[in-house]
């Protein structure tokens, strides 16, 4: 958390907010998140914020000169602008001031999240962000499915490996393998080309709709604007261990794959290679 519709739907918001304006000052209370040496962000200093976009789970602002900040929210990080968006003030690691006087805020209450400026053509270079791997909202049903064939991982495992593909964490890991019919212990390698190509049709689905409803708010997320997301209120099977399945009935089970709780119908997911 926050993950790939949290994070498109932040930058969506700041979009609106940002876009077009000016950073006149940079104050960095939390100097520990800044990535690289915290003094490049005095390049920030004079440059227009000129869109505001996403990679995987990275949110990126594209600045005049090529140059981009970017932030990793990772489990608690929350973009905004002060003191609209933000109810207490603690925790906050840097603030942008920009030429309408609004402040822009970076807030990350378990200090996982970071940022990071890089001028032009540095990002390319930045391993993390080379070796991501292709959106799930760009990619085709054939090359999804050639890409798992190649993967001897269990799926729910290899969903959440950001080199396979970006922006998926647990909660949508969870949820689009529901809709699949498909157990998250199943080997990525021996899905059939059916079920390749249902789980393809169910991760962009449920992304989809996610972004649409403005995310999952579970704990802290919340949008640019302040505002709470609304798709957890129809979560089929993440967070509902105990819970009848909406489909059967049947109780929701937990299982640790990948380090990492995973839930799931054991009547609508079997795990036939069990």
């Amino acid at each position: 958390m926050p993950e790939l519709p949290e994070v498109e739907t932040i930058a969506g918001g700041l979009r609106h907010l940002v876009n077009g304006r000016v950073i006149t000052d940079v104050s960095i209370p939390g100097a520990h998140l800044v990535r690289g040496n915290q003094n490049r962000l005095e390049e920030l200093i004079g440059r227009r914020i000129l869109d505001v976009g996403r990679r995987g789970k990275l949110l990126i602002m594209d600045l005049n000169g090529q140059g981009r900040l970017v932030f990793h929210l990772r489990m608690t990080g929350r973009l905004g602008l002060w003191p609209s968006a933000l109810e207490n003030v603690r925790h906050i690691h840097l603030l942008l001031a920009l030429d309408n006087a609004s402040t822009l805020f970076f807030q990350d209450q378990r200090k996982f999240g970071t940022c990071a400026y890089f001028a032009e053509g540095e990002i390319e270079a930045w391993p993390y962000y080379a070796g991501l791997g292709p959106e799930p909202l760009q990619i085709s049903a054939a090359d999804f499915a050639a890409r798992l064939r190649g993967k001897k991982g269990r799926i729910k495992a290899v969903l959440l490996d950001q080199k396979f593909i970006v922006g998926i964490g647990n909660i949508y890991a969870d949820e689009s393998l529901f809709l699949a019919r498909i157990h998250p212990a199943t080997p990525a390698h021996r899905l059939t080309s059916h079920q390749m190509r249902r789980l393809h049709g169910a991760i962009q689905d449920v992304l989809t709709r996610a972004i649409a409803a403005g995310g999952s708010s579970i704990r802290d997320y919340r949008t640019a604007e302040g505002l709470v997301g609304s798709f957890q209120d129809g979560f089929q099977a993440y967070g509902r261990t105990g819970l009848p399945c909406p489909r059967c009935g049947r109780a929701i089970q937990t299982a640790k794959i990948a380090g990492r709780t995973s839930c799931f119908c054991p009547r609508c997911q079997q795990n036939r290679n069990a």
